[in-house]
């Protein structure tokens, strides 16, 4: 069964400015801008007024439906961005080995890893900041304005440090995320 039409609409918060061409989505805010293609989906996505964003989809299976939330999710993500920043805290974790991280360049190197000699490293992408915390031990934190690009850093981070060929109820090393959200405003 199809549905006639699916409707969402979306409030622009003050300060943010959208425009919508073509199905590519762009975002500018006090932060920076945001540019993200919604191309593979056939939906209708148009700014009404200057206030509110309409997605509608036509004539809609139910797997097709739930791209209408989807993609709302996204342009709230993207204003998110450009207002506040996403911040992820990583901690360390091990129990014999401490594991050292640092910086170079634009890639996080991972050293003494179950004190293996080997070292691993994870590009930052595009946008993406990173700073160790002074005032928390072992604690790393990744921050930026869009989502995708810091959550996926993030999990770079934590899948190269997964523990292979042991018992992993007993070797519990790794960096894991801690804590994940917007920016907090400091007043």
């Amino acid at each position: 069964m199809k549905t006639c039409l699916a409707t969402q609409t979306l409030t622009i918060p003050e300060g943010v400015s959208v425009e919508v061409k073509c199905r590519t989505v762009t975002v500018k805010g006090p932060r920076g801008e945001l540019v993200q293609t919604f191309k593979h989906i056939d939906m209708d996505i148009r700014t009404v007024g200057t206030n509110y964003i309409r997605v509608d989809l036509w004539w809609a299976t139910r797997k097709q439906l739930a791209c209408v939330r989807t993609i709302c999710s996204h342009i709230n993500n993207m204003m998110t961005g450009v207002t506040q920043g996403f911040l992820y805290k990583m901690r360390f974790v091990y129990s014999h080995f401490p594991i050292n991280v640092t910086l170079n360049d634009d890639k996080v190197e991972i050293r003494n890893f179950l004190g293996e000699k080997r070292v691993r490293r994870v590009t930052l992408l595009p946008g993406v900041e990173y700073v160790r915390t002074s005032d928390v031990k072992d604690q790393i934190e990744l921050s930026g304005n869009d989502i995708n690009a810091v959550s996926l850093t993030a999990a770079k981070i934590q899948q190269t440090t997964n523990v292979r060929k042991k018992d992993l109820r007993k070797f519990l090393d790794g960096i894991y995320v801690s804590e994940k959200g917007a920016i907090k405003k400091v007043e």
